[in-house]
């Protein structure tokens, strides 16, 4: 999906739905609230936030509560991602989002990040995760 292509009102649902599920974030020893949404192949929005755990290994991102979300629903194909976490900085998905948004996505899919004043980066999926192992390595020929 092109940049051009992403209209201006799903930009607008996914950064509503990342910015509520940033919201309601289980984050009591980080205290860093993350939030994110994907649109999926049938234009739906699915929402995840971060849920952090005392023991600091179970917890779950909030890119990939979304993707769970996506896929509870019964979508299969992830077209854009956006996250949205708290602080100065943007906040790209870790190594380990990253993998598993490719488990879902093409390597052209938009991941977008944003912060409290709306989208500030664009992204591909292969920029974040450049010759990426996907689905399509374990096909049999």
């Amino acid at each position: 999906m092109a940049r051009t292509t992403l209209d201006d009102a799903a930009q607008r649902a996914l950064l509503q739905a990342a910015r509520a599920a940033r919201l309601n974030a289980h984050a009591p020893y980080s205290k860093f609230r993350v939030g994110a949404a994907v649109l999926d192949e049938r234009g739906r929005v699915h929402a995840g936030c971060n849920v952090e755990n005392a023991a600091y290994p179970q917890g779950v991102c909030a890119e990939a509560a979304a993707l769970s979300a996506m896929v509870l629903a019964g979508g299969r194909r992830a077209a854009v991602l956006l996250v949205v976490g708290e602080g100065p900085a943007a906040v790209t998905p870790c190594g380990g989002c990253r993998q598993k948004l490719r488990e879902f996505a093409a390597p052209d899919t938009p991941v977008l990040v944003a912060d409290g004043l709306g989208v500030q980066l664009w992204f591909t999926l292969d920029e974040l995760l450049p010759h990426s192992f996907g689905p399509e390595h374990l096909k049999s020929s």
